[in-house]
């Protein structure tokens, strides 16, 4: 049986190997190294795709303790061929989805890397969460991705016209699709839409990995039942995975999102709430924290009904949560320093002890 993780129709370049990179590839072929992406990551091995085919190989070379360093899911990398298949470097990235570690360290964690687009899935079986989905939002346009909502489960939805309007009121610019895998709507839409790398993103019970079974045509992805009491899923996905969709491009399926904490998301940030960033231009001090400022255009809007009070709460939220991760990185980083120079510090001493007893 032939890996779900390999198409033989164009090689590397259905991957989404480009000119560009073959370029900065060369250095690495000079070496007798082969381009490789990595389909999955798993215990120190990954799945990695070559103009030959998949193949296993080992990761520990690129062993690095800050997580973002690490090989991930979408990445280009250089792999050494031989008896025991090893890559051993990693081509920049050219977009990354980056969260808070799940530890809540001050590491942050890449959940796919070199995507072009972003789909969220969102389940119209139940109330939309509008806090979740602006997070959701947010570390799409963080990554330098394009977002996708797309609305799952139509079949099952009480007002799907409802949920979209809400959904877009939320997501200005961003492309919302109503969808249903049990009655194929708007699937064929969803499959013209997507090109290069897409990954998926959502809730467990979203519906992801259902959905993206339709896209592939074939039961690739595990699938799993929600839960009858809140309708939420059993994290049937359980790590990252690459698969070639049969029309072009290639499709990543991602665990179920339970904790989604930002990572630097500044500019994410300003993308989802726009509207709030316009407002403050607007404000009578540069700084106004839009509280009880005289002159505040953001409270204005909202005493006007034009912005809701629970959009801006959810905008400091999510403000004060970048802080703390941006303040937690400078501190690992000062405290990395701090060790460095001890280090130095204890090396020269002892040198100095050598030449004393030399003498």
């Amino acid at each position: 049986m032939s890996s779900p993780f390999f198409s033989t129709e164009s090689g590397l370049s259905a991957y989404g190997w480009t000119d560009e990179l073959e370029q900065s590839f060369e250095p690495y072929r000079a070496a007798g190294l082969t381009p490789a992406r990595i389909a999955r990551v798993d215990r120190g091995l990954c799945d990695a795709i070559t103009a030959d085919g998949s193949v296993r190989a080992d990761i520990s070379a690129l062993y690095s303790p800050d997580p973002l360093q690490a090989p991930c899911t979408g990445d280009w990398a250089a792999l050494r061929h031989g008896a025991d298949p090893a890559l051993v470097a990693l081509l920049p990235r050219r977009t990354a989805i980056v969260r808070s570690s799940a530890s809540r360290s001050s590491h942050g964690q890449v959940l796919a890397a070199n995507v072009d687009t972003v789909a969220i899935a969102v389940s119209l079986a139940g109330a939309l969460d509008a806090a979740r989905l602006e997070r959701l939002l947010t570390l799409a346009w963080e990554s330098g991705a394009q977002p996708l909502i797309v609305l799952t489960k139509a079949d099952l939805a009480t007002d799907a016209d409802a949920v979209q309007d809400e959904a877009r009121a939320l997501a200005p610019g961003v492309d919302i699709l109503v969808t249903s895998v049990a009655t194929s709507q708007n699937i064929d839409v969803l499959t013209a839409l997507l090109s290069g790398t897409t990954v998926l993103l959502g809730s467990s019970g979203a519906g992801k990995s259902t959905l993206g079974n339709a896209l592939l045509g074939d039961e690739l992805l595990a699938t799993g039942t929600v839960r009858a009491a809140d309708g939420k899923g059993r994290h049937t996905t359980v790590r990252r995975e690459l698969v070639p969709l049969p029309g072009g491009g290639v499709l990543i399926d991602t665990p179920g999102l339970r904790g989604i904490s930002l990572y630097g998301g500044a500019d994410g940030l300003e993308q989802v709430f726009a509207e709030i960033e316009e407002l403050s231009e607007h404000c009578r001090f540069g700084d106004c924290a839009h509280n009880s400022e005289p002159g505040c255009a953001v409270q204005a809007a909202i005493q006007a009904g034009e912005l809701a009070e629970r959009r801006l709460a959810s905008y400091r939220k999510l403000q004060r949560e970048n802080a703390w991760a941006a303040s937690r990185t400078d501190a690992r980083l000062r405290g990395e320093r701090t060790d460095r120079q001890k280090a130095i510090t204890s090396h020269l001493r002892a040198t100095y002890r050598f030449r004393d007893r030399q003498t």
